[in-house]
């Protein structure tokens, strides 16, 4: 009997709790909208596993190892933990999803019509705004954010889930399982959250006007770029070199044309793996005990607000620029200044495409699309220069 009642004990049956069993069920939520519903499955399979396995009472996937009274190793830890220091928490695995994201990325549209990077600036607006909106509502006692947990959740705004899961795990490390889930929910919702701020702030007319067709950019141009992008960010923003650095870095080996097995490796197999190990890793911070709180419930509308404003600022700069240019610039293509990519552009493209049949803005939406992706990480330098001491 007391070896019955001792297997009894070291089930999970008896030791759950009702918040792991609501978090095994937000789990099987995530792979549900992943599998079915086609949201960002690439991160959110990982992402739900991960908060299957964390939530399993007595498995250890988080346990730290233990060291004996002589300093051997007595426990040598669980998997998640692992995965979760050494890639997380020392900002590993984000800065290779953006190496990997560089490789994939064509600054051609950008370079064809820099002013689309004033657009791709202006949408990071949603950003600063939300930092203030945390900090005014920790100060009504509704929820307890620092500047510099409102600093990782107002990154959610810029639609890069790299980005704010680097920020986070830099700057809040306790919300970065809430915050990783809304970067990526939001990204997955660009098409349905988009559109109607897109027309309630243009007109008719000014959806349907159609751009000049971009102008051909030379190979030289591509390889100077990321390398003069890097100097110049390294040179003003230090803290903000190694996200860029390394989405510099993807761009080189693709323009450059000498190193066509790294290029195709950094797109294909070691983004893939990275991105495997990113969604268990995120996955272990959704625990019960750090996820089920009002804290969480600020951040997904923090985060929701934080992407409207990014959206809508990028649409009005759009307009403004074009009552300062003879060039005329569809506002549509502001809004792809978030740096969801290409989906944001996809977007615009579609929305445009239903205003005029003949207005194809595809590639003009991923000029603000690309110095979207910039600027978030232009914004994330700043939020951890300022906040991360």
């Amino acid at each position: 009997m007391d070896a019955l009642y001792g297997l009894w004990l070291d089930s999970g049956l008896s030791q759950i709790e009702p918040g792991q069993v609501f978090m095994m069920a937000i789990g099987m939520l995530l792979l549900f909208l992943a599998i079915k519903k086609g949201f960002e499955p690439l991160l959110l399979v990982p992402i739900g596993f991960g908060t299957l396995m964390v939530n399993i009472p007595g498995a250890g996937f988080l346990d730290a190892p233990v060291y004996d009274a002589v300093g051997h190793l007595a426990s040598p830890g669980g998997l998640l933990y692992y995965v979760y220091n050494i890639g997380i928490a020392t900002g590993v695995f984000p800065l290779l999803i953006f190496m990997g994201v560089g490789a994939m990325t064509d600054f051609g549209p950008l370079l064809a019509n820099p002013k689309t990077l004033f657009l791709g600036a202006a949408a990071q607006v949603g950003i600063f705004v939300t930092v203030i909106g945390a900090v005014l509502l920790s100060m009504t006692g509704l929820v307890d954010f620092s500047i510099a947990d409102a600093a990782a959740i107002g990154i959610i705004g810029g639609a890069d889930g790299p980005t704010a899961i680097f920020v986070a795990s830099k700057l809040a490390p306790d919300l970065l399982g809430a915050i990783a889930v809304a970067a990526y929910s939001y990204m997955a919702l660009v098409p349905m959250i988009q559109p109607p701020i897109m027309k309630a702030l243009t007109t008719e007319a000014e959806r349907q006007i159609e751009m000049t067709q971009l102008r051909h950019v030379s190979k030289t141009e591509k390889i100077v770029f990321p390398l003069v992008l890097l100097v110049l960010v390294a040179m003003f923003l230090p803290s903000a070199a190694p996200l860029l650095g390394m989405f510099c870095l993807g761009n080189l080996m693709r323009e450059c044309g000498v190193v066509e097995r790294l290029s195709n490796t950094a797109q294909n197999a070691l983004i893939n793996i990275v991105t495997i190990f990113l969604g268990l890793g995120v996955g272990s911070k959704m625990s019960s005990e750090a996820f089920l709180d009002v804290n969480t419930l600020g951040i997904l509308i923090l985060g929701l607000v934080a992407f409207a404003i990014g959206t809508a600022s990028g649409v009005m700069m759009a307009k403004l620029m074009n009552k300062l240019s003879k060039t005329p610039i569809n506002p549509l293509i502001g809004a792809a200044g978030v740096s969801a990519v290409p989906m944001a552009a996809r977007v615009a493209n579609k929305v445009g495409l239903e205003a005029n049949p003949h207005n194809f803005l595809l590639m003009h939406a991923m000029g603000p699309n690309v110095a979207g992706v910039i600027g978030s990480a232009v914004a994330a330098g700043v939020m951890i220069s300022m906040v991360g001491g």
